[in-house]
């Protein structure tokens, strides 16, 4: 059994690696190329490049390719370079604007391991003949009595939330080398290869809104979600106008454009967004307080089937935040509810609710909006 858990000798073993032009994938495959193994290195077009060209902070655009051939070549394996942008476009770009015009907070980055590359990609690396697809994830894939999801190692880079969505067939062909290592070890194995990424900053954006403005995005492919409409309070009183839902996201207290009232002593948060009769509501942080939340499309990971009762596990509502206690269960109309221990504040439906047994990702599902 080599390293990867495959019964071959690593030259025997062909692995794609989904190379996005960063520091991370690039030593991804680095290190599976001086272990031995039959690398093939797969990088995806996802969008028209245009003025993104220029920037290095985002994924996937021309300079990104142009870094993953040149890594490839230089350690001498084949690079392939995938024309996916109508895939990404139809999966990843209307659903983000679909989702905004809905009221929602979309994390696109998940749809995009959820569809494009662990589905799409997943299924050419097998018509490569591959053994497994790697990629540069700082997560963790163990053996128990099956394959599991194991946090990353290195706290701050930890991309377990980002994958809940792996299913378990994907999980037993998937592979994630970088888990175990902090991302300092990354660099470092950069720069002894020789890698020009060594000091490649990480991406940060989200790589086909390269400025930020989420809402000129959707504005252009949505117009109904730029609407304007009301500004009010929970208990009805009409506060204010807006240009578009879009502009605010749930919890949000500055920018409002509206003023306290007269009686009202804690500041105003948004609670709610009303896509239907384009309204914002607004009202006291006590409003945003959410002791439960019902999920679509929940993926479960677990050992026992999610149906046979409740289960205590800890969930993130947000990638950044620390796991807190919860009760996920199936309901008598087939539904799937998370109940927390403590009611907790901003919750965005459109984000995810992923579930953890201590380090271990049992799943995950998206967050739907509550009905007034």
């Amino acid at each position: 059994m080599n390293s990867m858990g495959i019964d071959k000798a690593p030259k025997d073993t062909r692995i794609v690696v989904a190379m996005s032009g960063g520091v991370d994938s690039s030593v991804t495959a680095a290190l599976l190329h001086e272990q031995g193994y039959d690398v093939v290195g797969v990088t995806l077009q996802l969008y028209d490049h245009g003025e993104i060209i220029q920037r290095t902070g985002a994924c996937c655009a021309g300079q990104d390719i142009y870094d993953a051939r040149t890594v490839a070549d230089k350690l001498g394996f084949p690079h392939y370079v995938l024309d996916y942008e109508n895939r990404f476009k139809q999966s990843v770009i209307e659903d983000f604007a679909d989702a905004y015009a809905r009221g929602e907070t979309p994390i696109p980055c998940v749809t995009c391991n959820q569809t494009v590359k662990f589905r799409d990609l997943l299924a050419t690396a097998r018509d490569l003949g591959a053994d497994a697809l790697a990629t540069g994830h700082y997560v963790q894939r163990r053996l128990g009595g099956k394959a599991e999801l194991h946090r990353g190692v290195d706290p701050g880079k930890d991309q377990s939330y980002f994958l809940f969505a792996t299913t378990q067939e994907q999980l037993d062909f998937l592979r994630f080398p970088l888990g175990g290592m902090e991302k300092s070890e990354t660099r470092d194995h950069a720069t002894r290869f020789g890698l020009e990424v060594a000091d490649k900053p990480d991406s940060q954006d989200i790589c086909f809104v390269p400025d930020g403005n989420y809402a000129s995005i959707v504005q252009k492919l949505r117009p109904e979600a730029a609407y304007p409409g009301d500004i009010v309070h929970v208990d009805g009183e009409i506060l204010g106008r807006h240009e578009g839902i879009i502009n605010y996201t749930i919890g949000q207290r500055r920018g409002l454009g509206i003023g306290g009232r007269k009686n009202d002593t804690d500041p105003l948060y948004v609670v709610r967004l009303d896509p239907d009769q384009h309204r914002v509501i607004v009202g006291p942080k006590s409003a945003l307080a959410t002791p439960h939340i019902r999920l679509s499309d929940v993926n479960w990971l677990g050992n026992s089937k999610l149906s046979d009762g409740a289960v205590e596990v800890d969930v993130k509502i947000r990638s950044a935040m620390q796991p807190v206690r919860a009760t996920v269960q199936v309901t008598a109309l087939g539904d799937v509810e998370v109940t927390f221990a403590e009611p907790h504040f901003g919750v965005s439906p459109g984000q995810a609710c992923v579930f953890y047994d201590d380090n271990r990702v049992l799943g995950g599902g998206w967050i739907q909006r509550q009905l007034a």
